[in-house]
This record gives structure tokens, C-alpha cells and sequence, in this order.
């Protein structure tokens, strides 16, 4: 296995010779690059979050039912997350740079149709097209990055910029969305992806690098493609409707069932097809595997403070909108200033296992703290530690990032990028399905025993914070026992000689 920091081009051929420092406008081009793909990120993560505010607003308007309203998010979810590792694959063998120009363009154009959206029906489909947009655009993202920052620090500091585009989405969709549906209209919403997404593209034609790909005949597994995105499809359906049918319904068996079926016959067709859409050797890799593991469990955990907090806030405290966003806005500041300035450093000195550790700690904290907090909360003394202690955040994800990607071939960046993406949106429909279930019905019991509406919310909302805590100490323990500590040997290449893939 190659270590954790090396470049993920290592294995793809002979160690590289030590070079001349690459001159300025070559490193100022991969600045711009990464600048480029940062902000397709930012609002693609951004749209995520954005609509959750205006879900009122929305069917208020268009006259959704309560349950078609959750297609709104539904649908954007299952197409991103059915279509990532498709979209990976497709990337190594099309081109990266190809496949993130068409994606951010059918998003920006998904949007314009989601913004003008009349009726229920037209602003799902837009919804469904935003989630393919997305996971074109986004399962490549990290194999560009991959690819032209090859030496350790520069590596770490670029995916600590990508990983941060994350949470500064998340939460400045929040205050975003809560301001714009209350100064203009829901509309706006998806109206302020085009002019972000038109420059994305104007900028990234000439500043990304150009790839060739692999060529259609290299991976051109059209039955393991339709196996792999009907199993995600299926399986992510099925998760996302359990808190509408429970977890023992023969709707939620019968479809979890078959999407198992498929993706085992996905996983049997790639052990024996000749151009495999997923190679095998991927998953040898104990980086890889163990921290795409490690993902799983994270993201499900971190679902419940990123959702569950705000709906806490809102519910329970009676916060609107935009106070909800700004009350949550410490957790993105304290995370973008670890992610962006201290934890490429870090992850240099004491390496991407350590630094993961510690997040994991941190982040047991916050889940720990908020499975105590009052139904009466002071936001200074009840709240405020817990956003400062989302740091943890900004430690855990670049280091697992680098993990996640440390062992991918040159050839494999888009596929291992896309399987990362795809472990991060199975992590978050897990965590939607089960905790939010477990706290709806935790909920109901607290009310059926007498208690007040906001005892009973808060009753749930600590059973959910209490699962999500457990979930983080099993990431740690994984961490700890299959992520292998790095340690540094004389013929580890300095930055400075490593070459541009």
C-alpha cells in the first residue's frame, strides 16, 4: 500500500525523478484551477442546503402535498448519489475536464428551469436533473485536484480548500435561502446558481487541464454501469422512504432487497468483465477502503447536527430562517479556519491518521453535548461550545480526503473521486433515514407520556444525537485499527520535486 501522502500517481509507474520546482505560471494555473473547482463545489453544495429553508415557502406556492414536498429533495438526492461512481468512471475514460464542463452546465441549466418551475411536477424534474448535474460535475472534482497536486503539503492544502467549499456551502446556504425567499421569492434560490455557474464555466475552459481520458473501450461496461446505477438508485429510494413506510414494511424490504441483489451482481460482473467500469484493485487498498468506511459512518452521524441542530433551533427555540443560519454560521468559520489554516499543516507533521483522530474526538464532543442540551437553551453557554467544537470538522475531513484518494492509479482519480462522493451520499441518506426516524418516533412516545411539544422534540432530538455519537466512536475505532499510521522514509519525494501529472 503507498502511503497515505504520497501522490496518487506513485502506482501507476516508476517513481517520479526530482525535478525543478514548477515555475510560477504553472503553479499560478493549478491556483486558478483549484479556485475554479472550489466554487462548482460551493454551489453545488450550496443548493443542497439552500432549499431546505424555503421548503415552506415552496409548497405553499405550488401547492405540493406533504409528501410530494420531500421530492423536492428526494429526487436530487437519488440522481446525485445513484450517478456518482458512474460519473467517475466516465470521467477517467471521457475526460475529467469534460465531464465537469457538461455537468456544471446541465446544473446552471437545471436551475434557470427550477427557478421558473410552475407546477409540482416541472420542479422535481428540474430537481432530478440538478442531482445528475451534480454528480457529473462533482465526481471528477477530486480526481483533477488529485492529479495536479501531486506532493504531500500541496496535496493536503488543496483538498483542506475543496473540503472547506463543504461546510461553507452548507451553512451560507442556510442564511442565503432564509434571506432570499423572505426579501424576493423561493425562486431566487435557484436563480442565484446561474451567474456562479456561467463564470465556473467561462473560467474553467482555459484554466483546467486538458485530459484525452482513456478512450470508451477501456471501461466501456455498459451492463456493470446499468447494474451499479439501478442498485444506488434503488437502494438510496428505499432508504429515503423509510421514515414514511418503517424499517420492517414490505415497501422498504422488497425494493432493499433487490437493490442488494443488484449491486452484489455489480460487484460479481466486476471481478470478471473484461473492461471493468469499477476496477477491483480499488478496493485492496486499506487507505481507501478503511476511510471510505470511515465516511459512512461520519457523514451518517453528521447529519443529525447539520439537519437536526437547525430543526432544533427552529422548533424547539424558535429561531426563523435566517437567525438559524446565523446562529450556525461560528460552526462554518471555525471549520473553514482549521481546514484552511491549520490542517494541511498538521496533516504534514503528524500525518492524516493522527489529525483524523483528533477530529473524530472533537466531533464525539459536539454529538455528546448536544445529546444533553435543555429544552430552555442560552445559545452562549448551551450552543456556542458546541459550533466552536465543529472544528473537528475541518481536522476530520481533509485528512480522511487525502486517505480516501491516497492510492488511487492516475487512471483510476475520476472512479476513486466518484466513489468517495458516492460513500458521502450513502452516509447522508443513512443518516436521514435513521435518525430522523429514530427521533420522530422517540418524539411521539414523549408526547403519548404528556410532555410538552418542545420536551418531546428535544426528547428525540437526544436519542438521534446519542445514535449519532455512537456512530462516530465505530469511525474511530475503524480509523484506529485499519488506517496504518505514515511514516516518513528517505525516499519520500519533497514537494518541491514532485512532478504535474
Amino acid at each position: 500500500m503507498s502511503a497515505p501522502s504520497a501522490p496518487s500517481s506513485a502506482s501507476a509507474g516508476p517513481a517520479p525523478t526530482a525535478a525543478a520546482a514548477p515555475p510560477a505560471a504553472t503553479a499560478r494555473s493549478r491556483r486558478a484551477a483549484l479556485g475554479v473547482i472550489a466554487t462548482g463545489m460551493l454551489m453545488i453544495i450550496l443548493d443542497g442546503s439552500i432549499v431546505t429553508v424555503a421548503m415552506e415557502a415552496i409548497q405553499n406556492d405550488l401547492g405540493f402535498t406533504p409528501a410530494g414536498l420531500s421530492w423536492v429533495v428526494n429526487a436530487y438526492l437519488i440522481a446525485f448519489g445513484s450517478l456518482l461512481l458512474l460519473a467517475g468512471r466516465l470521467g477517467d475514460l471521457l475526460g475529467r475536464k469534460r465531464m465537469f464542463l457538461a455537468g456544471t452546465a446541465l446544473f446552471t441549466a437545471a436551475s434557470l428551469l427550477a427557478g421558473v418551475a410552475t407546477t409540482p411536477a416541472l420542479l422535481i424534474a428540474a430537481r432530478f436533473l440538478q442531482g445528475i448535474g451534480s454528480a457529473m460535475a462533482s465526481a471528477v472534482g477530486l480526481g483533477i485536484l488529485v492529479t495536479l497536486f501531486t506532493g504531500p503539503r500541496e496535496r493536503a492544502r488543496a483538498i483542506a480548500v475543496f473540503s472547506f467549499t463543504g461546510a461553507a456551502g452548507a451553512s451560507i446556504g442556510q442564511v442565503l435561502g432564509g434571506v432570499l425567499t423572505d426579501a424576493l421569492s423561493w425562486h431566487w434560490i435557484f436563480f442565484i446558481n446561474l451567474p456562479i455557474g456561467l463564470t465556473v464555466l467561462v473560467l474553467a475552459v482555459p484554466v483546467l487541464p486538458a485530459d484525452r481520458g482513456l478512450g470508451i473501450r477501456s471501461g466501456a461496461d455498459v451492463a456493470g454501469a446499468l447494474l451499479v446505477t439501478a442498485g444506488l438508485m434503488l437502494g438510496i429510494y428505499t432508504v429515503v422512504k423509510v421514515e414514511t413506510y418503517g424499517w420492517i414494511s414490505a415497501h422498504t424490504l422488497g425494493p432493499g432487497a433487490l437493490a442488494v441483489l443488484l449491486l452484489a451482481a455489480f460487484l460479481a460482473r466486476q471481478a470478471s468483465a473484461a473492461t471493468p467500469l469499477m476496477p477491483l484493485r480499488i478496493l485492496r487498498s486499506r487507505a481507501v477502503a478503511g476511510a471510505n468506511l470511515v465516511q459512512i459512518l461520519m457523514v451518517a452521524a453528521l447529519f443529525s447536527f447539520q439537519i437536526l441542530v437547525a430543526l432544533y433551533l427552529q422548533k424547539v427555540l424558535g429561531y426563523g430562517s435566517a437567525r438559524t443560519g446565523l446562529a450556525m454560521l461560528p460552526a462554518a468559520a471555525v471549520i473553514g479556519l482549521v481546514s484552511l489554516g491549520v490542517s494541511a499543516r498538521l496533516n504534514a507533521r503528524f500525518g492524516e491518521r493522527r489529525v483524523l483522530l483528533s477530529g473524530l474526538v472533537l466531533l464525539i464532543g459536539v454529538l455528546g453535548l448536544l445529546a444533553r442540551v435543555p429544552v430552555h437553551a442560552h445559545y452562549l453557554t448551551d450552543l456556542l461550545p458546541v459550533m466552536l467544537l465543529a472544528a473537528g470538522f475541518g481536522l476530520a475531513l481533509p485528512a480522511l480526503t487525502v486517505l480516501g484518494m491516497s492510492d488511487a492509479k492516475a487512471d483510476d482519480a475520476g472512479l476513486a473521486s466518484g466513489l468517495f462522493n458516492t460513500t458521502q451520499q450513502i452516509g447522508m441518506a443513512v443518516g436521514v433515514a435513521l435518525l430522523s426516524t429514530l427521533a420522530a418516533s422517540r418524539t411521539d412516545d414523549l408526547l403519548t407520556d404528556g410532555q410538552s411539544r418542545a420536551a418531546a422534540l428535544t426528547g428525540g432530538y437526544h436519542l438521534a444525537f446519542t445514535v449519532g455519537a455512537g456512530f462516530l466512536v465505530t469511525a474511530f475505532v475503524v480509523a484506529f485499527a485499519v488506517l496504518r499510521p505514515h511514516r516518513p522514509t528517505p525516499g519520500d519525494a519533497p514537494e518541491t520535486t514532485a512532478t504535474v501529472a
